[in-house]
C-alpha cells in the first residue's frame, strides 16, 4: 500500500484530460467501485491500448487488488481510494468511452434509497463526462435495484438501455469479465443493464 499505490494513483487535476494519466494510451474508462479488483485488472489486461480509472473507497479491496497486480503487472491501469464521484467532478465533458457500476450496494431499506449511487442528479455528471456513444455498464443481484436504476437510466434523456431481448440483460456478455459479488449473488440471479451515451 505505501510503495504501490502512490505509483498507480492518478494525479486528479479539475479538467485534465484522463489520457495525461498514462503513456500512450486512445481511450480512458472509469469503474465506479471495483470492489476485489477482478474486472478491472481483467479489463485492463485485455485492452491495453485503453486507460482503465478504477475507484474504490475500501482499503481492503484496493490491497487485494494490489497484490493481484504484484503477479499480473497492468500499467494502464490507475487506482484512487476514494470516492469515485471525486474522479468524475474533476474530469472534462466528453472523456470517458466507457464506464462501469457493477454490484454497487443497493441501500435496500426505503430511508437509505438516497445513498444510492444511481441519482438522476449523477447521471447528469456522469452524461457529461461520457463520450456520445460511450457504453455504461451496470449489474447488480438486487431487483429493486435493478428496478430503481432502470427507471432512472430510462428517464434520463442522455440514455439509452440497448437491450433487444431478455436475454441481452439477464445473460453476462463474454466481455464482462465475472466479479466475485457476481458469484455470491446474494440477493437473486443477477441482472446486466447497457446503456448509451446519446
Amino acid at each position: 500500500m505505501d510503495k504501490r499505490l502512490p505509483e498507480l494513483a492518478p494525479r486528479i487535476r479539475a479538467g485534465a484530460d484522463p489520457r495525461s494519466y498514462f503513456r500512450n494510451v486512445g481511450d480512458v474508462w472509469l469503474e465506479v467501485g471495483f470492489g476485489a479488483g477482478e474486472h478491472l485488472l481483467a479489463q485492463a489486461l485485455a485492452n491495453p491500448g485503453v486507460g482503465l480509472i478504477g475507484a474504490e473507497p475500501y482499503e481492503a479491496g484496493v490491497a487485494k487488488l494490489l497484490s493481484k497486480l504484484e503477479k499480473a503487472p497492468a500499467p494502464n491501469l490507475r487506482i484512487h481510494m476514494g470516492d469515485a464521484r471525486d474522479v468524475i467532478e474533476a474530469l472534462p465533458d466528453s472523456s470517458l468511452g466507457k464506464m462501469f457500476i457493477l454490484f454497487p450496494d443497493p441501500w435496500p431499506k426505503t430511508r437509505h434509497h438516497k445513498r444510492r449511487f444511481i441519482q438522476m442528479d449523477m447521471l447528469g455528471h456522469l452524461a457529461r463526462v461520457l463520450k456520445p456513444g460511450a457504453e455504461l455498464r451496470f449489474a447488480s443481484d438486487d431487483t429493486g435495484y435493478v428496478a430503481w436504476a432502470l427507471e432512472r437510466f430510462m428517464a434520463h434523456p442522455a440514455f439509452v438501455w440497448t437491450a433487444a431481448c431478455a436475454a441481452d440483460w439477464r445473460k453476462r456478455p463474454a466481455s464482462w469479465p465475472p466479479t466475485r459479488y457476481e458469484a455470491k449473488a446474494l440477493h437473486g440471479p443477477p441482472a446486466y443493464l447497457s446503456f448509451r451515451r446519446l
